[in-house]
């Protein structure tokens, strides 16, 4: 799977798309240092158990560096910054029965502003899976001869 690149100075409003969601009861913010369980549960029921390991580093950080989505109280999708390397997006994922809702592309723009924020101009999506969607949602490019990236292992180069 490849790296993306992505210009953090053409990023599209967030605004618009919160606002959309919330009229569906879904809510995208920050989360919360008390929170590590709650989405590390979710992480191990809908995806790999390396990510619910990966995001304890953007728990770690102030501000914390994960944004969740929620509907009725519950974690429905997450998305995590600067937990892998700095300036890298991920792990993201949404829960399979809520897709389709703009969810992901929310949580990938709160994310991507967070890093422009604190002076990035372009970001690096790592270990990307489906490059369509990165490249519809946020403009991103695949760089070039980036597979298998940091998520090799060292030991077998």
């Amino acid at each position: 799977m490849p790296d993306m690149l992505v210009n953090l100075l053409k990023l599209s409003s967030l605004e618009p798309l919160l606002d959309e969601l919330k009229l569906k009861g879904i809510n995208i913010r920050r989360a919360q240092s008390f929170e590590i369980s709650p989405v590390r549960e979710f992480i191990l029921k809908n995806f790999e158990p390396g990510w619910a390991d990966e995001i304890l580093v953007g728990f770690s950080q102030k501000p914390v560096a994960i944004f969740i989505a929620t509907k009725e109280g519950r974690v429905i999708g997450f998305a995590a910054y600067e937990c892998t390397r700095r300036n890298f997006f991920g792990p993201t994922g949404v829960s399979p029965k809520m897709r389709g809702l703009k969810i992901g592309k929310a949580l990938l723009l709160a994310s991507l502003w967070s890093l422009r924020e604190m002076g990035y101009v372009y970001a690096i999506i790592g270990g990307v899976g489906p490059t369509e969607f990165y490249e519809r949602a946020v403009g991103a490019s695949v760089i070039p001869e980036s597979h298998p990236g940091i998520y090799t292992d060292i030991l077998q180069r």
